[in-house]
């Protein structure tokens, strides 16, 4: 998480949904999900499968089906120095940051950089750099700024250039995938 977040967690037994991915998935929860989410959060561990509370996790199960995959999230290396230097790209996130920058800072050439970050990150520099800056974005934008300052502060040339990358990744631009407009 890049920000302070408040997370409800509500567990499924594996074989309870059937079609369900096998691995971990960062998916889109819509208005609705959310609140059936929070209603079957109040439940009782051994809840009676018949009436409402079989009803609301059978309706949980099938909205859980529904809900579209993001992109996946930021994965942090685990090696000291470049872990050090994730973090701080994640505090003063800028999309002009390069390879040789980053390699130069670790005392590192271009080839052994990229070889290292690849295999800690499992992306490229580049593909990392910009998933780090629409996360960054993110909690910025749906706390209400302008996406021309958030396109600006992150380095993008201009609000229509960081709002082409970001429908790029989600499928829509900024306010319409935070459902703010």
């Amino acid at each position: 998480m890049v920000r302070d977040v408040f997370l409800l967690s509500l567990y499924v037994e594996p074989d309870a949904i059937e079609g369900m991915p096998s691995d971990c998935q960062v998916v889109s929860i819509s208005p609705f999900l959310r609140t059936l989410i929070k209603e079957a959060a109040e439940l009782p561990l051994e809840y009676e499968l018949a009436g409402r509370s079989g009803a609301l996790m059978e309706l949980v199960q099938h909205e859980m089906r529904q809900s579209p995959v993001l992109p996946p999230s930021l994965h942090f290396p685990t090696e000291g120095r470049l872990s050090e230097l994730c973090r701080q790209f994640v505090e003063r996130p800028n999309i002009h940051e390069t390879v040789d920058s980053w390699a130069a800072a670790l005392g590192m050439s271009r080839r052994s950089f990229t070889r290292l970050f690849t295999r800690e990150t499992g992306t490229s520099f580049m593909a990392w750099r910009q998933q780090a800056c629409l996360m960054c974005a993110m909690p910025r934008l749906a706390a209400g700024e302008p996406v021309a300052t958030v396109a600006c502060e992150l380095g993008y040339e201009s609000p229509a250039a960081f709002t082409l990358m970001f429908r790029r990744a989600f499928g829509s631009p900024p306010l319409a995938y935070l459902g703010l407009r």
